[in-house]
């Protein structure tokens, strides 16, 4: 099985590098899969590589789901 996870790109190191975030976890990804992605965008990343750019409002409501589901850190903070 393989689990690719929405995530925004909160820094571009170069064309092929950048940091992303989720639930306040950085990780550095390569770029060199998809092209035109900017600061702030949302990508899908699955080990290490983003395989494409996703449009917010999608994002948004993955990102709400998997809240929801606790498979992210901000609901498990939410119900301590």
């Amino acid at each position: 099985m393989c689990l690719a996870i929405p995530v925004r790109i909160i820094e571009k190191k170069d064309d092929e590098t950048a940091t992303v975030e989720l639930s306040g976890v950085r990780h550095q990804v390569s770029l060199a899969l998809v092209d035109g992605v900017a600061v702030g965008d949302y990508v899908i990343v699955h080990v290490g590589y983003a395989l494409s750019k996703l449009d917010p409002a999608e994002a948004e409501a993955t990102l709400a789901t998997m809240r929801a589901a606790g498979l992210t850190g901000e609901a498990t903070e939410a119900r301590s």
